[in-house]
């Protein structure tokens, strides 16, 4: 895989299924992965990673998202479709991704390549724990980002 990749955790791990986004990239960040590719803990800033993000190849963003659909279910958005999944905010992070991603793109510096990875959140209220369900659910996540990583790697050859 050529180019900068970089694996952008986000959320509250004060809030339940909030804190899902850092919990996975932690976990991704255990494993064996190319030089190119970079993890972020985001938390719930914002703009303080500009730098980081800016004339990336590709961004895999992770976090619980607001979808509608089930708790619990696995979600995968790319490019053009990821604004709308921050529409519907759980968090003040969310609405700072999406500014995020605007910023750069009007500078001009916006990653080639966005997708985000999430799950439907089933608790969120203040607990350091994620739900029995959500965490059910993390390894097929982190799963998704593996095989995210393998196509991009397959995609620059």
């Amino acid at each position: 895989m050529k180019g900068r990749v970089v694996v952008l955790g986000v959320g509250n791990l004060l809030m339940g299924d909030e804190g899902l986004g850092i919990r996975c990239v932690e976990a991704v960040e255990k494993q064996v992965l190319p030089a190119n590719v970079r993890c972020i803990d985001g938390g719930t800033s914002t703009h303080e990673l500009l730098e980081d993000l800016e004339n990336l190849d590709a961004l895999l963003i992770l976090d619980a998202v607001a979808s509608g659909k089930p708790p619990g279910t696995l979600v995968r958005l790319e490019d053009d479709q990821i604004p709308s999944a921050f529409s519907n905010k759980m968090s003040p992070h969310q609405h700072g991704i999406n500014d995020l991603l605007a910023t750069l793109k009007l500078l001009g510096r916006e990653p080639g390549h966005v997708v985000l990875i999430g799950v439907e959140p089933a608790v969120m209220k203040l607990s350091l724990e994620l739900s029995p369900l959500v965490l059910g659910v993390m390894p097929d996540m982190i799963a998704l980002v593996s095989r995210e990583l393998a196509a991009l790697s397959a995609r620059a050859a």
